[in-house]
C-alpha cells in the first residue's frame, strides 16, 4: 500500500467565501447565477478550501488508489438547487481576469485558436494529441472535451469505447441518485414498537452515515415514547431487510467497502476514522443494534437479552426516526472522499425508487434506466456497482463527460451537487495530494479520479481561458505506474485549464 502524499498547507487567513471571492475578483456583476456558479464554484471553493475531505478506492487491497490525506469538511452543503434563470447564458466573460488574478496566465495561447466550435477542436487536438500519447497512460486511452454552454463536443479521442473507469463511476451513481430522488431526499432510520409496546425495532433504511450520536438520539426518543406507557423493559429486534441479495462485494472482504447492508454505524468502521481503509465488521447490522441496544439501557430501558434480527411487526408503529443528511451533501461526500460505502447506498436507493430489487443487479439496472432517460450514450456501458471497485464496470468517455455536461445544463439543477462535490485540484478530497508542485492547474480544475491497478482516469470540469466551462474525461488503462499515469492526466486537464502545455 503506497504511502499518502504530504497535504498542502493551507493559509486559513486567505479563506474566502464564493461571493465575496467573486465580488474582490470583479467577477460577480454582469454574470448570470450559471455563470457566476461556472466560475465561483471552480475558483472560489478552491480558494476557501480551509478544510476538506479525504479517501478513496483501492483495488482488492493491493495498495492505495486514492491519496487519504484531507481532513473531514464540517460544511456539506453549498449546493445550488434553485433552478437558473430561463435564458441560456452564454459563456462566462470575466473568466480570463479571474485566471490572471491567479496567477494562471489567461494572456497565454489558448488551446483553441478561436472561440468558434471548429477552431476550438483543432485547437485542443493541438495541445491534447501529443499528451494523450504520453506512454504512462497504458494501452488504451479514451478522451472526450464537451462545451457544457453548447453541448458542443470538442475533442474526442476513443469517445465511444467502453473501459473500466474505476471510481469515476461514481459520476454516473450519483447522477442517477439525484435523479431519481431529488437533491432534498433523507434516508431514514426507523425505530417501530410492537402494538403492546413490549418488541422495539431498529430498521435501517440505508443510511451508511448513521454514527453513535444519531443512535443515542433514536434511543432518547423511543425511551420517551416506551416510558409515557409505563414501559421499562423490551425485546430488540433489528432489520436489515430493506437490502436483498449479496452483502459482500464481489472484491471480498475489504478494508475499503464495509458488507453492503441496510443498517450501520459509521460505515462499519472499528476505528476512529470517518474516510479511507479500515477494518470493517462482519456484520454491520447486527453491530449497530448491539449499540442502539446499550443506549436504550443507558436510556433506562432494559433489553434483556439483546438484540435479535427480525422484522416489525405488520401493526407496530414507529416511535422514533433519524434523517440522513440530504442527498445532496451525500453526493458530494461520495465524490469528494471518493466514498465506496456511501456510492453503493445510493445505487440501492436508486434501485428501491425505481422498484427494483436493492442488489446490485437490482442497482446496475435502476441506474442505467436513469442513465437512459437523460439521453446519454449507453452503448458497450456495463454499470456493474456503485462504487467502481469493480473491474466489470464500462463506460465510456462520452458518458462520463456527458454526465457533467448534463450537472452544469440549467435544466437540471438538481444535479448540480455533482460538480459540487467533485474535489479541486491541490486541495480537497482525492486531488488534494496531486497538483501541489507548481501547476496551472492547481485550484481550477474540479475532478472525480479513479484508480485501481492498471487503471487510472479523471473526470470534471475547467473553467478555460475564453471563460467556457468545460466538463472532461480522460480514461487509461494498461497503465504499469500509477504516479506516472495521474501526472499525466493532471497534465491533460491543466493544458484545458491554462491554454497550453
Amino acid at each position: 500500500m503506497a504511502e499518502p502524499e504530504e497535504r498542502p498547507s493551507i493559509n486559513p487567513s486567505a479563506t474566502l467565501n464564493r461571493t465575496a471571492l467573486a465580488d474582490r475578483l470583479g467577477v460577480r456583476n454582469g454574470l448570470s447565477d450559471r455563470q457566476f456558479t461556472a466560475v465561483s464554484a471552480v475558483l472560489g471553493l478552491a480558494l476557501a478550501a480551509g478544510v476538506a475531505f479525504a479517501a478513496g478506492p483501492w483495488d482488492s487491497g493491493q495498495r492505495k488508489a486514492e491519496q487519504d490525506w484531507a481532513a473531514a469538511r464540517t460544511r456539506t452543503g453549498g449546493a445550488h438547487h434553485e433552478p437558473a434563470a430561463p435564458a441560456k447564458p452564454a459563456p462566462a466573460p470575466s473568466a480570463p481576469a479571474v485566471l490572471a488574478v491567479l496567477g494562471t496566465g489567461a494572456e497565454t495561447s489558448a488551446p483553441d485558436a478561436a472561440v468558434a466550435p471548429e477552431g476550438a477542436a483543432a485547437g485542443l487536438r493541438a495541445v491534447l494529441d501529443p499528451l494523450l500519447k504520453d506512454p504512462a497512460l497504458g494501452t488504451r486511452r479514451g478522451a472526450v472535451v464537451i462545451d457544457t454552454a453548447t453541448g458542443k463536443r470538442l475533442y474526442g479521442v476513443g469517445a465511444d469505447a467502453p473501459m473500466t473507469p474505476a471510481s469515476t463511476v461514481k459520476i454516473a451513481t450519483t447522477v442517477a441518485a439525484l435523479s431519481a430522488l431529488g437533491p432534498a431526499y433523507r434516508i431514514p432510520t426507523t425505530v417501530r414498537a410492537s402494538a403492546d409496546l413490549r418488541t422495539v425495532t431498529l430498521v435501517g433504511g440505508g443510511d451508511p452515515t448513521l454514527d453513535r450520536a444519531a443512535l443515542r438520539s433514536l434511543a432518547a426518543g423511543t425511551a420517551r415514547a416506551l416510558k409515557d406507557d409505563g414501559i421499562r423493559s423490551v425485546r430488540l429486534r433489528y432489520d436489515a431487510s430493506g437490502y436483498s441479495g449479496p452483502a459482500l462485494h464481489p472484491i471480498g472482504p475489504n478494508e475499503n467497502i464495509a458488507p453492503v447492508s441496510a443498517l450501520m454505524v459509521d460505515e462499519g468502521r472499528l476505528d476512529d476514522s470517518s474516510s479511507g481503509p479500515a477494518p470493517r465488521s462482519g456484520d454491520p447490522a447486527r453491530d449497530a443494534a448491539d449499540t442502539f441496544g446499550e443506549l436504550l439501557d443507558e436510556a433506562g430501558i432494559t433489553t434483556g437479552d439483546g438484540a435479535a434480527p427480525g422484522r416489525a411487526a405488520a401493526k407496530s408503529r414507529p416511535v422514533a426516526q433519524h434523517l440522513s443528511a440530504p442527498l445532496s451533501a451525500l453526493v458530494e461526500r461520495a465524490l469528494t472522499n471518493s466514498d465506496n460505502d456511501i456510492a453503493e447506498a445510493l445505487a440501492r436507493r436508486t434501485a428501491i425508487a425505481a422498484g427494483e430489487p436493492a442488489d446490485f443487479r437490482g442497482g446496475r439496472r435502476a441506474v442505467t434506466a436513469q442513465l437512459k432517460k437523460l439521453g446519454l450514450p449507453l452503448t458497450g456501458v456495463n454499470i456493474a456497482d456503485g462504487s467502481g471497485l469493480n473491474r466489470q464496470d464500462k463506460v465510456t468517455a462520452a458518458l462520463l463527460a456527458g454526465l457533467l455536461a448534463r450537472a452544469a445544463d440549467q435544466e437540471h439543477p438538481e444535479l448540480r451537487p455533482v460538480l459540487t462535490g467533485l474535489p479541486v485540484a491541490g486541495f480537497s478530497g482525492t486531488l488534494s495530494g496531486r497538483y501541489t508542485t507548481k501547476s496551472g492547474g492547481t485550484g481550477l480544475i474540479r475532478a472525480k479520479t479513479g484508480t485501481l491497478t492498471g487503471v487510472n482516469s479523471l473526470s470534471g470540469t475547467v473553467v478555460d481561458p475564453h471563460g467556457r466551462l468545460l466538463a472532461f474525461a480522460f480514461l487509461a488503462s494498461g497503465t504499469t505506474a500509477p504516479s506516472e499515469a495521474q501526472s499525466a492526466l493532471d497534465a491533460l486537464a491543466t493544458a484545458l485549464a491554462v491554454g497550453r502545455r
